[in-house]
């Protein structure tokens, strides 16, 4: 991929970090700790313990989903760094710019993250 395509996707990928750390930001009120937004979710008394249950399940879900989400970007920034940035992670062959435009953070040709599904079932 040559360096202008790769900082399009730089940048791409930049925005769409930002955006998501805003994103948690605001939904917990503030750039907190994931132990204080945790300890938030457990304070409160007046609701019934399903409740406060679902509400913790579906807190930690969208945690942990927007945490795969940045890792996987910062992954996608360090392959631009390195330069191998739009080759596959497991046959090293090009990603087509239709897949990357896609998903800028993908880390695998169409044959080989069908190969991984399939071995990875969620």
């Amino acid at each position: 991929m040559d360096a202008v395509t790769s900082q399009k996707y730089k940048h791409r990928l930049v925005v769409e970090r930002d955006a998501l750390l805003a994103q948690i930001d605001a939904q917990r009120g503030g750039p907190i700790s994931r132990a204080d937004a945790a300890s938030d979710a457990l304070d409160k008394s007046e609701d019934d313990n399903a409740q406060i249950q679902t509400g913790r399940d579906v807190a930690f879900a969208i945690n942990e989903h927007e945490t795969a989400e940045l890792l996987a970007i910062e992954a996608a920034l360090l392959r631009i760094k390195e330069g191998v940035y739009g080759l596959c992670v497991n046959c090293g062959s090009h990603i087509p710019a239709p897949r990357i435009d896609a998903a800028p953070h993908t880390l695998r040709c169409i044959a080989c993250q069908t190969t991984f599904e399939h071995a990875h079932p969620v």
